[in-house]
């Protein structure tokens, strides 16, 4: 059971990267494209969010919680399942934590820019 919960945990973190990563060229074409899901307020709120949220993780060099879940969940356990190990391969790489560091704020900057350049807008409600 704990290493079909780690790798149920391994594909939400992958998700949840996909979303980070994904959603700023989205964003961007979709404002070229004339999309306006792209400028849906809540939407942009959740990107931006998460983006400082992992900024600001790496900036304390504090480990994501689903990284130390799922590691925790398979304890020492080399085995992994066929997708965990290749969600594993696409999302770890072996750098300095440093260069993790500044490439979280480098897309945290282009994030924030965004919100200025294409810039959310907020629904009004009618009565």
């Amino acid at each position: 059971m704990k290493p079909l919960l780690a790798d149920l945990i391994l594909v939400v973190h992958f998700a949840f990267v996909l979303f980070v990563v994904l959603s700023l060229p989205l964003i961007w074409a979709g404002a070229a494209a004339g999309w306006r899901w792209v400028r849906n307020f809540r939407y942009r709120v959740a990107h931006l969010a998460a983006i400082l949220f992992v900024s600001a993780e790496a900036a304390a060099g504090i480990w994501c919680p689903l990284t130390l879940w799922e590691d925790a969940l398979r304890g020492t356990t080399p085995d992994k399942s066929f997708v965990a190990r290749w969600i594993h391969a696409l999302l770890f790489y072996d750098l300095p934590p440093r260069v993790f560091t500044a490439a979280y704020f480098s897309f945290a900057v282009l994030v924030a820019l965004t919100w200025w350049r294409i810039p959310p807008k907020r629904e009004r409600k009618t009565q």
